[in-house]
């Protein structure tokens, strides 16, 4: 157990460390300032855009931003949506994988567009090799691009004075792949080749087992997927276990790099938002506030799984922590991993959009699984995933300075903006999408046999599973309890239909959001100004994103987790 703690805090320590360097770096990018790779990029970012008839200096409004970004992801789904029905008739094939049926191909191709890598299907047996490359980890460079593209731009609207152009998409989405994605991809992938991870065309192997069973090993270009899959928060991975896959996650040490990648990007957004404010304490202000949610949750799930499952202890089972053994709740889990290194995944994963996961998230105990939905739930704004995490946590302190205005009845001011009414409807509108929707599926699928069919437990899990399913996909998390059986046309089809909804009817009212600011002048602060930069805004904002949480989720996991959390007690409570 002492081993897992210092593993968090060295973590927790290095991901600060990363925070300004990348987050410096990250601000040259998007302003078109000089870097370190220029001399290298810059001919080739010019020669896309002489390629493309895209001109770097022409910066578009919200209405063009929009539709740019709208038309290129639905130009990329059909793109994956045809290779995926294909597949069978394409090259690079060589286990021979079928064509994917249409609605599974349908929600596979939405989940890779918007970011979501929601799997409803085994990669090693349903994907060939050249869909791997073409559709999916080309996908996850570029939908995390976009992400990046938008946060980029939402950023700049947000700080700028009396203007509302937000910047060009073509431009940013090209400098977040070229500059950013790319070249840190090609390193993470060298070093997971060194440590194991599995790259090649090779076909299945297949073995047998000192049993005498023949058992099939499935190969492939997996380590050039699983760093962007890492780094630009996709999460889907080459394997159906995921990165608990030897090939995909062999050690400790990928364990941590990887889990580092996940967060690397959408730490660096929180600096690079300071060095655009010209005030980089508003920038650390929001690192602080997400950095105490992710220690207040992983605090939560860490506990809760040590202290392990009761119902193993009443069956004579020994989950206490000895010189042999760490202890805890070990179901669902890699012994390499243990504990800490499960659990602190299980945190960074549901507190961005990854979605990647190295242990059985419908084996962790009510309440961790609880707390892990309830990240997703949040926003995924305790740092989120790349680009759209950054937004959703300057909405929130939107909200924050307009609830702090009202308490000292002032009209609230961010970046020495007016919060007025319009930018409040949008702040409220881009909050309200994801429980609506993800709320609104889960009503549906627990009345509709279709829904409720695919639900392998019954009782509060059953609940759960259907709960995170629904919260996952809206939150373009992909992350999910395992026993759902999401292939079917009912949850294909509306799982579909919620990530479109959870990617763009978020980033579309953010945009807004960004403009209208954008286009107003800044005040000068006077001694009625609400700081945002100290320790009281920090709370501020960490108390608003907490109970509209709680407010909003709380009647659904009192009959999920919660409920389930106090069965799995009972007979400790009443012994």
């Amino acid at each position: 157990m002492s081993w897992s703690i210092l593993q968090i805090v060295v973590f927790l320590v290095l991901v600060t460390l990363i925070v300004k360097p990348l987050g410096i770096y990250m601000a040259h990018v998007y302003r078109g300032e000089r870097t370190f790779l220029h001399a290298v990029l810059r001919p080739i970012e010019r020669l896309v855009y002489r390629l493309c008839g895209v001109d770097e200096t022409r910066e578009m409004g919200v209405a063009g931003y929009a539709v740019s970004m709208i038309v290129f992801n639905l130009v990329a789904l059909l793109l994956i949506y045809v290779v995926l029905r294909l597949q069978g008739h394409l090259p690079l094939n060589p286990a021979h994988v079928p064509g994917m049926s249409p609605w599974v191909a349908f929600n596979t191709a939405v989940s890779f567009a918007t970011n979501t890598n929601w799997q409803v299907y085994v990669p090693e047996t349903a994907v060939s090799y050249l869909t791997q490359m073409l559709a999916l980890a080309r996908e996850n460079f570029v939908s995390a691009a976009l992400g990046m593209a938008v946060a980029a731009a939402f950023i700049r609207g947000l700080t700028r004075r009396s203007a509302r152009r937000l910047g060009n998409f073509w431009v940013d989405l090209t400098r977040s792949f070229l500059y950013i994605l790319l070249p840190i991809s090609i390193v993470g992938a060298l070093f997971l080749v060194s440590q194991g991870v599995v790259q090649n065309f090779s076909g299945p192997t297949r073995a047998v087992t000192v049993e005498g069973v023949t058992q099939t090993i499935a190969q492939g270009p997996f380590a050039s997927q699983e760093i962007i899959k890492e780094l630009g928060t996709n999460g889907g991975g080459s394997f159906n276990a995921n990165s608990a896959h030897p090939f995909e996650n062999p050690t400790p040490l990928t364990n941590f790099v990887e889990m580092l990648a996940m967060l690397a990007i959408p730490v660096g957004f929180t600096y690079m938002f300071g060095r655009f404010a010209g005030n980089q304490r508003q920038g650390w202000a929001l690192f602080a506030a997400a950095m105490v949610l992710l220690v207040m949750s992983m605090s939560l799930m860490f506990v809760s799984e040590q202290r392990g499952n009761p119902n193993f202890a009443r069956a004579g089972v020994t989950q206490a922590a000895t010189a042999t053994q760490s202890g805890g709740n070990l179901e669902g889990k890699e012994v390499r991993n243990g504990i800490g290194g499960s659990v602190l995944w299980a945190t960074i994963t549901t507190d961005t959009s990854s979605g990647a996961v190295n242990s059985s998230h419908d084996s962790l105990t009510p309440l961790a699984g609880g707390m892990a939905m309830l990240n997703i739930a949040l926003g995924e704004v305790v740092f989120g995933g790349v680009g759209v995490g950054i937004m959703g946590l300057l909405v929130f302190a939107v909200l924050a300075v307009f609830i702090a205005g009202l308490m000292v009845g002032r009209t609230p001011e961010y970046l020495g903006k007016k919060i007025e009414g319009r930018e409040m409807k949008l702040a409220v509108l881009a909050i309200l999408y994801f429980c609506v929707a993800s709320l609104g599926l889960a009503a549906v699928a627990a009345v509709l046999p279709a829904g409720k069919d695919a639900v392998l437990n019954h009782g509060p899990h059953g609940l759960s599973e259907i709960l995170y399913a629904a919260i996952s996909q809206t939150g373009n998390n992909g992350s999910a309890f395992a026993g759902l059986t999401a292939s079917g046309k009912f949850w294909a089809t509306a799982g579909g239909l919620v990530m479109m909804w959870g990617r763009f009817f978020f980033i579309i009212p953010c945009l807004m959001l960004a403009s209208s600011l954008g286009a107003k002048k800044a005040v000068p602060a006077s001694s009625g100004t609400f700081p945002t930069t100290g320790p009281i805004f920090v709370v501020l904002v960490v108390g608003v994103i907490l109970i509209v949480g709680a407010l909003t989720y709380f009647p659904s996991f009192a009959l999920g987790p919660i409920v389930e959390h106090f069965l799995m007690n009972a007979g400790r409570l009443f012994s």
